[in-house]
């Protein structure tokens, strides 16, 4: 039982005679095997107590990047200023490189800078390209430990990533087409001959995997139905329109929309496109942002697949204090559960915001 307290520390946390104490820790025997327990869990309580104080007293700095929509940017800055409060006592603040569109080159040379300055670690969502995966190395290389948040890196030197299963997600998406779509006030039910899935243009793991997961649970479900992709833009507000505008027009046997992913033009384009058409079909998005939500009400969007963007947040901040030696216990990454969000079970706390 290796331990750096006094005798009398650890009487006092375990509500025992110090006599007592001493006779566990030297193993000279006449004490019940329960006494012995609860010397090793005053032990134990007392290393965790020696931590917590450690890591108040000491501020950490994390740094988080974010290549996406300001939609989603914003979300993660509302949650992560949100959860920091939460990890005392651990005290952290955050700076944020946020970036909107762009090449790659702006979040490799937002990683340079933070590397090059003081920073316990790095939250970062990017593309998996090969100048990000490098950057990643060059802080690990200089001991800043990176977590990826949303989208994955996973040939990289990352410490561990956190944020939905980007796969499960898209298998749900699928369920829910399969479940919905079909011909209205028809007998039976028919499988939509096309899907359009909207997805951003950039080299996103995170989109990857919601659409290889879309793809394979559609061909299992409806083996007869197609999935048509749509590339949004992140720069280009009416380039999901026009895309949208003309992939309708070209099939006129579209029966339903996966938006995996929303950029500029976001999932109200999408349905002023449908709207123009004269289409009325289920429509699956992602991400409980302001858009989103306001469809969601006026019953514009069929469902929402939403998770815990704070939860995310705190399993980051967890895992690089873990990585930096603050808290105990090994960094693992973790993923947080996808829920369902239709008009009728929004979150009390989005029916709060006007």
């Amino acid at each position: 039982m290796p331990h750096t307290y006094r005798v009398r520390e650890i009487a006092a946390q375990a509500g025992l005679s110090p006599a007592t104490v001493d006779r566990v820790l030297h193993a000279r025997g006449g004490v019940r095997a329960s006494t012995v327990r609860e010397v090793e869990q005053a032990v134990a309580d007392l290393d965790r107590q020696q931590a917590q104080l450690r890591i108040g007293t000491r501020t950490s700095m994390v740094d988080v990047v974010v290549q996406a929509p300001a939609r989603f940017s914003g979300g993660v800055r509302a949650a992560m200023e949100a959860e920091l409060p939460t990890l005392r006592p651990a005290v952290v603040r955050a700076r944020f490189h946020l970036h909107e569109g762009g090449s790659p080159g702006d979040v490799v040379a937002a990683l340079g800078r933070v590397g090059r300055g003081r920073t316990d670690g790095v939250v970062l969502k990017a593309p998996d390209v090969p100048e990000v995966v490098d950057a990643v190395a060059a802080l690990d290389a200089r001991g800043v430990p990176v977590v990826t948040l949303a989208t994955d890196l996973p040939t990289s030197a990352r410490v561990a990533y956190v944020g939905a299963d980007n796969r499960a997600a898209g298998a749900t998406a699928a369920y829910l087409v399969h479940q919905w779509a079909g011909r209205p006030h028809g007998s039976g039910r028919a499988d939509p001959t096309v899907v359009l899935v909207v997805r951003g243009r950039s080299s996103s793991r995170g989109e990857d995997e919601r659409e290889m997961g879309f793809r394979a649970t559609l061909r299992e479900l409806a083996p007869a139905a197609r999935a048509l992709e749509v590339v949004d833009d992140e720069e280009d507000a009416g380039a999901v329109r026009r895309a949208v505008d003309a992939a309708l027009a070209e099939r006129p046997d579209v029966g339903a929309v996966y938006s995996l992913y929303a950029g500029a033009g976001g999932n109200g384009a999408v349905l002023a496109a449908l709207d123009a058409a004269g289409r009325r079909c289920p429509v699956v998005a992602h991400d409980l942002d302001g858009e989103n939500v306001d469809l969601l009400r006026r019953h514009r969007l069929s469902a929402v697949l939403h998770h815990d963007l704070r939860q995310d947040v705190r399993r980051a901040c967890h895992a690089l204090l873990r990585a930096d030696g603050h808290l105990p216990g090994p960094v693992r990454s973790g993923t947080s559960a996808v829920t369902v969000v239709t008009p009728y079970n929004l979150p009390r706390s989005v029916l709060a915001t006007p």
